[in-house]
């Protein structure tokens, strides 16, 4: 190995040490309330070598964002390339939304803070527009996949339909989780409304 390839895989083991710092950082805090100072403290780097790296928290932000994007991408390619029937594909795309939840609950913060007012002022335009690009190329496979599944051409409306309800239900969770009452909907409560949403767009012959 020459001295520029190790110095790059070196570069980038450090980069990575970074994004699992401010992985767990957000997580914690949230990203308001993390600072550069602490991923870097996390790390065990001073400020000033963590700059080195990435210019920006913002920076950080939307390596994490895109490292998000990068899974949804994987995940939905190998649902959409499974031979089943209807009804079984959309349990596997929910199923889908669940897995993320539990193994990256930060992809889901994120999403959460990109609807924030003002979230994206200080990411550059290029930055924006990217984002926008393989954001977007995510949901055109949800909305193909599910204009198969439906048997329409309103793959675009279901999609909006299936995410925004088990987000809004996520969120739910976490608001009752954060003022200490019951917990609810349960994942049995869950599984019922699928059961219902299923019902509502395939009728019961799928």
């Amino acid at each position: 190995m020459g001295v520029q390839e190790r110095r790059e895989r070196e570069r980038e083991a450090r980069k990575s040490t970074i994004l699992d710092a401010a992985r767990e950082l957000f997580l914690e805090h949230g990203f308001n309330g993390t600072t550069t100072k602490q991923i870097a403290a996390k790390c065990e780097l001073s400020e000033a070598t963590l700059f080195f790296y990435f210019q920006s928290k913002n920076e950080i932000f939307t390596s994490l964002l895109f490292e998000g994007i990068d899974f949804w991408t994987q995940g939905l390619k190998k649902i959409d390339a499974i031979k089943m029937k209807p009804r079984a594909k959309l349990e596997e795309l929910w199923n889908f939304y669940d897995q993320i939840r539990e193994e990256h609950p930060e992809y889901y913060q994120l999403s959460a803070f990109l609807a924030r007012p003002m979230a994206l002022s200080n990411v550059s335009e290029e930055m924006k527009a990217e984002i926008i690009r393989r954001s977007g190329e995510n949901f055109q496979i949800q909305a193909d996949m599910l204009d198969e599944i439906v048997g329409n051409s309103e793959g675009r409306i279901v999609a909006d339909l299936l995410w925004s309800t088990y987000l809004g239900l996520t969120l739910l969770q976490g608001s009752r989780t954060n003022l200490k009452t019951p917990l609810h909907p349960t994942k049995k409560e869950l599984k019922t409304i699928f059961e219902m949403l299923a019902r509502g767009l395939l009728g019961d012959s799928n």
